[in-house]
This record gives structure tokens, sequence and C-alpha cells, in this order.
């Protein structure tokens, strides 16, 4: 474990968090166009956990120390966009995964994936594709596909 991010944690709260994740959470990847990447597009693993009960996400939080809670109408939202810091979360609950553990496993390698080419980029953005499939709410409201980023390629790339 890199940092002290997670070591305060016990093998049980690495496992309730898991198990937040599995039933309330969502471990999604996002294709963004990007003006100051190379290939113009980055590719985004983002975790958020739900709730009515704010505690549950204090809680999270407080254990981990990343990510930030955001207030909505009815619920919260605990979320982490930092990539290192979504890398090190789902290496701590990846032992107790079980509802998402294919979901983990994708977004693990995706993050891990260095892009040096089209082709790459290509390839983690199809990986997002394949984790976008399992989110119910992203089916027929996800616009961002690794096809649009063969629409904003040229034949000479």
């Amino acid at each position: 474990m890199v940092g002290s991010v997670g070591k305060g944690c016990s093998l049980v709260e690495r496992a309730y968090l898991a198990g937040l994740f599995d039933s309330d959470g969502a471990i999604m990847a996002s294709i963004e166009s990007h003006k100051e990447k190379r290939f113009k597009f980055r590719v985004r693993v983002i975790l958020k956990i739900t709730q009515k009960n704010l505690d549950v996400l204090h809680w999270a939080y407080s254990h981990t120390h990343l990510g930030r809670i955001q207030k909505n109408r009815t619920t919260s939202d605990w979320i982490v966009k930092n990539q290192h810091d979504c890398e090190t979360i789902l290496r701590l609950i990846l032992p107790y995964s079980i509802g998402k553990r294919k979901q983990v496993d994708l977004a693990l390698d995706i993050l891990r994936y260095t892009i040096t080419s089209k082709d790459d980029l290509l390839m983690v953005a199809r990986l997002a594709d394949s984790l976008s499939s399992f989110n119910v709410r992203s089916l027929g409201r996800r616009k961002n596909y690794a096809s649009k980023i063969l629409e904003h390629s040229s034949s000479n790339d």
C-alpha cells in the first residue's frame, strides 16, 4: 500500500467498504474529450456510493480520506475521481468484492493501462464500454463510447 491511505482500515472495514460498493455503489468509466491530451481524449474511472444515510458516507470518507461528499435533494454521494485514489480504493476492496468483482477488475485494468498510442486509447475506451455495460443507469444515457474516438480521428493519425 502506497502512503497511509487504507492502512487504518481493518480487514472487516475493507470488507464493509466492498459491501457498500456491491450494494449502493457505482464503478464507472467516462470517455471525455480533453484538448490537452495527446490523442484528445481521456478515460477516467469514477467511484460513487449513494446513500440517504449521510453517516455511512462520512464513515467511508473518514476511513480513506479520499474523494468528497456531495449532497443531492434526497440522497448524498461519496465520489472519488482522482485516478490514483480510485486505484487505492479498488485495491482495498478487491479481495472482498463479490457483486461488483468484474467491475473492480475492469476498472483496475483501465487504471493500469499506459496509453502511448491511439490503439492503446481505443483499447482502454473499449474497456470503459465494457465497464459501462454493467451499470444499469448507463444504458440509454451514456453518450461517450469508443466509437466517438474513432469518429474524431483522422485516418492519418
